[in-house]
């Protein structure tokens, strides 16, 4: 465990994307250049495009097409306006964050608590460690606490040995957000840190993040999270001189020198969350709609509670309400079911749990629904811009199959069961945001389209438009390159294709998400594993494969009955749907790669 880590110790985090007002405003042009460009070709896509003989085929692409152009919509507004990058100072008393506390000229007290089930205890010292080393420009309480739902007894002892407090239940119910809870039954804290076991804060945690919350109606601060050992690839250079010698060496500097950097096994996940966090998720402050992600966040324990309590009261009255409209009574019966009405409400009182987390397998998107929409209190969250702590990424596909189900699967149950586009609270930006959100979890329904419509008209020519010809092209190509230059300056200063990519692959663990959902299966909470585990994953991408054979043998079929005739191909169609499957299959060969990645023994030396 230790020698692993070490490898990895000198690396730093990428600084925060830099606000540009001129870089706004080009991209706010060029976006909606894009949505009026591409709200062009959907009308005339619907108006005088489709196939009459193809109906089958044309109407599900289509569909398709018009469900990807509303999820870009939400896209757009999701990016339509950054933060300028402004960290507020330190607060130094109690009252600076807290209006009326009778103990506000008191110093601030901050739990930190590391949430843990089966992580190695050694894994858990590190970031014990790490928050020990947290400074701060005032007198401050901090009180490091370790959540261990696994009960065990070499976990106490290390948390003893750093003193830290450690923190236990007999049962775990609710999972993390049970842990979470039962933690803050035994705590006290003005503000809770969140941290997952592979959680390492860095030294300025709270002296960035504390500052938000002068404003009395700071929620929650999220911050970004970093994986440090992500990765770092190995240069063409360098793969070939070690393979091939000097003379490989020269080969490898040359290409690069010709086409720039090419990089071998860099992050063969793409876990790099700097897009999500830099870019999606940062600019969703502008209406106050950046959610919680779990690890890495710092909360206000009046907040947490105070939602918890509105949540518990409205659950009672709904059980109460749904019983007494069932009841029926004369007014000499009025009084004795006022009694009655009384006696249920104080049983359901007694029955519903105080959950401050949800217990959910995404509880911290549904305890940031909940705050967000408790308009009476109206509280607030930010995403902050900094890194300020790392931790590990999933080292194998297996892993990251884990995680990534977990994440959809979650926010689907929560679009079906407690859909927060209805919920009262919200406002409209909220509501667009956390749409957008759940609205990507769908994109797999249409995906499937994309990218088998190409396999479908080069096996049987028959096309979904009415013909492959110049106003076609006239009307995508014009979608597609504004489309593309509009994203490129949006998110200018991170790569964006492997994250296309990458959501595009996605496809059969998002498919497998939804119908657990759809068949009301409960998402279980699976502890995501810290260490690289061993194995064959290529089981994990047969339907990527399956894309890229049946694209290929549909490229020779397609090209054979352009040169033999007798079918409904066209030289335009053909080409078209290879270049398009071409994509396809490029996409795909991420994930496939990432499935036979083995990480490289001989790359020891740190890469910061």
């Amino acid at each position: 465990m230790d020698n692993y880590f070490l490898k990895f110790e000198d690396r730093q985090p990428e600084p925060p994307l830099p606000y540009s007002p001129l870089r706004e405003m080009l991209w706010q042009f060029l976006a909606t250049v894009a949505l009026v460009v591409g709200g062009w070709y959907i009308w005339w896509r619907w108006a005088h495009s489709l196939n009459p003989d193809a109906m089958w085929f044309a109407l599900p692409l289509v569909l398709a097409e018009t469900c990807a152009y509303f999820g870009m919509l939400l896209f757009v507004f999701n990016l339509w306006k950054d933060d300028p990058l402004k960290i507020e100072s330190p607060p130094a008393v109690l009252s600076d964050v807290v209006d009326g506390h009778p103990e506000g000229d008191r110093p601030i007290s901050v739990d930190v608590m590391f949430a843990t089930y089966d992580e190695d205890p050694e894994l858990v010292r590190l970031g014990i460690l790490d928050a020990k080393q947290m400074t701060y420009p005032h007198p401050i309480d901090i009180r490091i606490h370790i959540l261990d739902d696994g009960r065990r007894p070499e976990m106490r002892v290390v948390t003893e040995a750093e003193g830290a407090n450690y923190i236990t239940r007999s049962t775990n119910e609710g999972f993390k957000a049970g842990n979470l809870r039962n933690a803050m039954e035994q705590t006290s804290g003005d503000f809770m840190v969140i941290c997952d076991a592979d959680t390492r804060p860095f030294p300025t945690f709270l002296e960035h993040t504390m500052g938000y919350f002068r404003d009395k109606k700071m929620a929650w601060v999220q911050t970004p999270q970093w994986f440090y050992d992500l990765p770092a690839g190995e240069h063409l250079t360098d793969k070939l001189q070690r393979r091939f010698g000097r003379f490989g060496g020269k080969i490898g500097r040359a290409i690069e020198r010709a086409i720039g950097p090419v990089v071998y096994g860099a992050d063969p996940f793409v876990n790099d969350p700097k897009m999500f966090y830099d870019i999606i998720l940062r600019r969703r402050n502008w209406v106050n709609a950046a959610f919680c992600c779990g690890a890495g966040s710092i909360h206000r324990r009046e907040a947490v509670m105070e939602a918890a309590l509105r949540s518990f009261g409205d659950k009672v009255e709904q059980r109460s309400f749904a019983v007494e409209e069932n009841i029926t009574v004369s007014s000499k019966e009025r009084e004795i079911a006022q009694d009655l009405m009384a006696a249920i409400r104080t049983e359901s009182a007694a029955t519903e749990v105080l959950t401050p987390y949800r217990f959910h397998v995404s509880e911290d998107i549904y305890t940031s629904i909940v705050l967000h929409s408790d308009s009476e209190r109206g509280w607030k969250s930010k995403q902050h811009p900094m890194v300020e702590s790392k931790m590990l990424s999933p080292q194998d596909l297996l892993t990251w199959t884990v995680q990534r189900f977990k994440y959809a699967g979650g926010s689907l149950d929560i679009l079906k069961n407690d859909n927060p586009l209805f919920r009262r609270g919200l406002s409209i930006g909220q509501r667009l945001m956390y749409g957008t959100t759940f609205y990507s979890y769908l994109a797999p329904l249409w995906n499937i389209v994309f990218l088998f419509a190409p396999v479908v008209y080069l096996f049987t020519g028959a096309s979904p438009v009415s013909a492959y010809s110049d106003e076609f092209f006239f009307r995508l190509i014009p979608f597609l390159v504004t489309l593309e230059l509009a994203i490129m300056v949006g998110t200018w200063g991170i790569a964006g294709y492997a994250a296309k990519s990458s959501y595009l692959a996605f496809f059969p663990l998002g498919m497998k998400a939804l119908l657990a959902v759809a068949k009301g299966e409960k998402i279980s909470f699976t502890v995501t594993p810290k260490t690289r585990q061993t194995g064959n994953f290529l089981e994990l991408v047969r339907p990527q494969m399956a894309v890229i054979i049946f694209t290929a043998i549909g490229a020779l079929w397609g090209i054979g009955a352009l040169i033999y005739g007798g079918t409904g191909h066209s030289a335009g169609g053909v080409v078209a749907n290879i270049l398009w499957g071409l994509n396809n299959c490029l996409a795909m060969a991420g994930m496939i790669r990432a499935a036979l990645w083995q990480p490289e023994q001989t790359q020891e030396e740190p890469n910061a």
